[in-house]
């Protein structure tokens, strides 16, 4: 097992020489271009910015998704819904929800923490081309005060939750989610694959298994069967 030194050519090596805990490659850069290959391929960046002055990739072989059809909706989840308490939407609000996932709870203050400056400019740029989407989880103002406040809205709504990731091949690569009210990270993933099951979409790549992802249906899947579905959603 090795971790491959990367240079300034676009390519990566074989998952399968990395390291166990599915660290592949050093270096790099996060061009669009590099993006784009590393996620067609089930590679993605993760590394402390404060910490390590190179991109770290990684390809674990032992996959953990989330299909859209299989999204769990617990009993208190299907409460709040009924509720409409709060309002769910699309990339109405990236740089906002991006800028949350990285600072929330201090997350950016944090030993070892990842989403910086260069991976918010990097996703950002993917976001505006089209490769990046986010979804937002709005409280309408009067109806509560979130634990931490962003400036509301023009429309008087306060963002207090979302998620954003890579959006290829038909499939959706997790990066971050946030919530600064309770349950706020698991709307915004419900509405996304009710979303992507209304227009086919593969599978929400969750990266790493936790207790939220598997509460909520996620499965282990191998690596080349992550990889068959991706090619068959290639266009």
């Amino acid at each position: 097992m090795a971790v491959w030194q990367l240079d300034e050519e676009l390519w990566f090596p074989n998952p399968r020489l990395g390291e166990d805990n599915g660290w592949v490659a050093v270096g790099g850069d996060l061009s669009v271009e590099r993006l784009l290959l590393a996620y067609s391929n089930g590679f993605f960046p993760w590394y402390a910015f404060n910490m390590e002055s190179e991109p770290h990739w990684y390809c674990p072989l032992d996959r953990y998704v989330i299909f859209p059809h299989e999204i769990h909706i617990s009993h208190s989840m299907r409460q709040l819904l009924r509720q409409q308490k709060y309002d769910v939407t699309v990339n109405e609000d990236f740089a906002g929800v991006i800028h949350g996932c990285s600072t929330a709870q201090g997350r950016n203050e944090e030993c070892g923490a990842w989403l910086g400056p260069n991976i918010i400019e990097a996703y950002t740029q993917l976001h505006h081309l089209g490769y990046a989407a986010s979804v937002e989880v709005w409280e309408r103002q009067g109806e509560g005060a979130a634990a931490e406040s962003f400036v509301a809205s023009p429309k008087g709504r306060r963002l207090v939750g979302g998620l954003y990731g890579v959006t290829l091949r038909q499939a959706f690569f997790g990066e971050s989610m946030f919530s600064l009210v309770p349950n706020a990270s698991k709307l915004a993933l419900i509405h996304l694959a009710r979303a992507m099951e209304v227009v086919g979409g593969l599978f929400i790549d969750c990266q790493f298994e936790t207790p939220l992802f598997h509460s909520m249906g996620g499965r282990h899947i191998s690596y080349d069967k992550y990889m068959a579905m991706l090619n068959k959603g290639k266009r």
